[in-house]
């Protein structure tokens, strides 16, 4: 099978590295294509770099009313050819049809914020600051940038970034997750349609070598990383180091609070939704659910009733809710997650662990699992499991909810279910994280609002998408004018 190769210059190029690692589907196992990998990826970071430094001079000439034109058709490109995208990101990050149809969606909607750019981009002009002078703040691209992906939104993460940078008059680099690169080579496909100056967006395929070239390379003004808080926070201290402006999206524990007065058949599949949602692979899946008061019995058993007929399997095929984790490496990791949490006191309302699906007896599945009374004290409960786990603790009072939540080392999402407004209005002012969802189980923000994330779920101050987003990729310039008054002259 031939090794998958780079976009650079505008073209599909061989990688310089010689060795290559499998790309498989997480529900089969089948063989899908094999990815470069190794310290000889460094020379192509090298070519995209010089390469995207000439097209971005160029590229930063041209009109920002003209730049975002291409965005228009990468959009209609999107729409037209999703199904195609969507069926890749399944069968290689192991989605249901709807998840990979909806992260798609999500891309696009950042797309189309990204091409209101000339207004984003706007700045500011104040005339007459003193007799005859006047001062105005513009904003100008930082040159070349890049961004280090993850393998749970093959196509959506991105987009956080690419649309922004392009529309602000910037090169862009891509390092796909070497797990799920043919959804990229999908997306590519069509950004080679586009009308841009060859190199200005670039692929690179690659591992450990391909970031640390990009994080050293100085060509390279502003990186964007999403991923695991440990990564995250090497990203962000390496490539600050090196003289760049870094955004570094890291992982998450994200709490749910559940107050008696919900509503328990509606907080019942939003809150089953977002813990088993994605198989439990993203950054904003609810993980522990607290029960505040009296209401432990009722939302235990109802999660239960729901959860236990979720159905698992390969996610093209109709009727899955459920597909498998990325890799075998990870359905381990989960298990002995929860063997651990056993270990330390929990008890078991629902085991997934032992899951076989017909036809994919080689998959890594794991079924919803829900563990109860899992100690506060312990590792579990302080670490992200990105798998299909719940945790279920119960508390006497919103109080000492929220201080739980605040206790946290993660601060990316926390929930609260309530019928309450002034509850409601307490939480979302007293607890500490970036997303907050009130009666909703995934505060992911809409593209024209920055992916917020606190504490150890983020490191750098401007986040992915919208306002954020432009500001990260531009630098303001103020220029003070006088100009005498040439009428006044003799001539």
């Amino acid at each position: 099978m031939e090794v998958l190769k780079n976009y650079i210059n505008g073209e599909w190029v061989k990688s310089s590295s010689k060795e290559s690692i499998e790309v498989v589907n997480p529900a089969s196992q089948a063989l899908l294509a094999k990815v470069p990998y190794g310290s000889s990826t460094a020379i192509d970071v090298t070519t995209a770099c010089e390469t995207a430094k000439i097209a971005q001079k160029e590229w930063s000439k041209v009109p920002v009313m003209k730049r975002v034109q291409v965005l228009y058709l990468l959009k209609s490109l999107f729409e037209t050819n999703i199904e195609d995208i969507a069926k890749t990101i399944t069968d290689e990050s192991g989605k249901t049809k709807d998840e990979s149809f909806g992260e798609i969606q999500r891309a696009i909607e950042n797309i189309e914020v990204a091409c209101g750019t000339p207004i984003l981009m706007a700045g500011d002009v104040i005339e007459d600051i003193a007799s005859g002078i006047d001062e105005m703040m513009i904003r100008q691209p930082l040159g070349v940038t890049a961004c280090i992906t993850p393998f749970n939104f093959p196509s959506m993460i991105v987009f956080w970034f690419l649309p922004y940078a392009i529309a602000t008059g910037n090169a862009f680099i891509v390092k796909p997750s070497e797990k799920v690169p043919l959804t990229m080579m999908k997306i590519f496909s069509l950004i080679d349609q586009l009308d841009l100056p060859k190199g200005l967006v670039s692929m690179v395929h690659g591992g450990k070598e391909t970031v640390d070239s990009i994080l050293e390379h100085p060509t390279i003004k502003a990186i964007s990383f999403v991923g695991s808080s440990p990564v995250a926070r090497y990203i962000y201290s390496k490539g600050t180091a090196n003289g760049k402006r870094v955004q570094a999206q890291g992982g998450a524990k994200n709490p749910v609070i559940v107050l008696p007065d919900t509503d328990i058949e509606m907080s019942t599949k939003i809150i089953a939704d977002s813990v088993y949602g994605c198989a439990g692979q993203r950054c904003l899946a609810a993980s522990t659910i607290v029960t505040v008061g009296d209401e432990n019995r009722n939302l235990k058993d109802a999660l239960y009733e729901t959860v236990k007929s979720r159905n698992v399997g390969y996610g093209w095929d109709k009727g899955v809710s459920m597909g498998p984790v990325i890799t075998s490496e990870s359905k381990n990791r989960i298990t002995d997650l929860i063997e651990l949490g056993i270990s330390e006191g929990a008890t078991v309302l629902l085991d997934g662990r032992k899951t076989e699906v017909s036809n994919y007896e080689k998959g890594n599945f794991l079924s919803p699992t829900i563990l109860e009374n899992v100690n506060l004290n312990k590792k579990l409960i302080k670490t992200e499991i990105f798998g299909p786990v719940m945790s279920l603790i119960s508390m006497k009072t919103i109080e000492e909810a929220i201080a739980f939540v605040n206790s946290g080392q993660y601060g990316n999402m926390a929930c609260l279910f309530t019928s309450n407004g002034a509850t409601a209005r307490k939480f979302r002012n007293e607890a500490d994280a970036g997303n907050i969802g009130i009666n909703i189980g995934v505060a992911a923000p809409m593209a024209q609002f920055p992916f917020s994330g606190w504490k150890d779920s983020f490191f750098g101050d401007l986040h992915g998408q919208g306002k954020h987003a432009i500001e990260f990729f531009t630098q303001t310039k103020v220029i003070i004018e006088r100009w005498p008054n040439i009428w006044s002259r003799k001539f």
